[in-house]
């Protein structure tokens, strides 16, 4: 979560101040990390994590199958109460339905493509420039890495 506030007055003296707050929920850093189902309300966290993950994760399930792809949804399935998610395996175009309760551990394998690129992270760059009097544009970072 970030924070602005105002420094100075008109155009000229327009520069934010940010505190950058940590989030509970950030992707930062995950790339790696492996949380089993010995805590459940770990890997419960790690699930919602995982959603807001940018990469690839990979799903070890309990009958030893292994999954590795991208979560696009999780929900609590209305029936039992249980925590569902669905995952795009990698070189596929499946949708495969997993249950929490057949989740033995789930990994941050992929690297979080978002990460670094956040709305947040932006700002701070361009209030670091402008306080250190650089020349700063709006524009963004080009996705492929070349200038525009």
């Amino acid at each position: 979560m970030i924070r602005y506030n105002q420094i100075g007055t008109g155009i000229r003296n327009s520069i934010v101040k940010l505190d950058v707050m940590s989030a509970s929920n950030t992707t930062e850093d995950l790339q790696g990390r492996t949380v089993d189902a010995s805590d459940p309300q770990a890997l419960r966290q790690a699930i919602e994590q995982a959603f807001n993950y940018r990469g690839d994760v990979t799903i070890a399930r309990c009958n030893g199958e292994s999954i590795e792809g991208y979560i696009f949804d999780r929900h609590t399935d209305k029936r039992n109460g249980e925590l569902v998610l669905r995952i795009i395996p990698r070189n596929s175009d499946d949708r495969i339905v997993v249950p929490m309760a057949d989740i033995a551990a789930l990994s941050f394998t992929g690297k979080d493509t978002a990460s670094g690129k956040s709305f947040e992270t932006w700002i701070r760059k361009y209030a670091e420039k402008k306080l250190a009097g650089e020349s700063a544009s709006i524009e963004s970072e080009s996705l492929d890495g070349e200038s525009h």
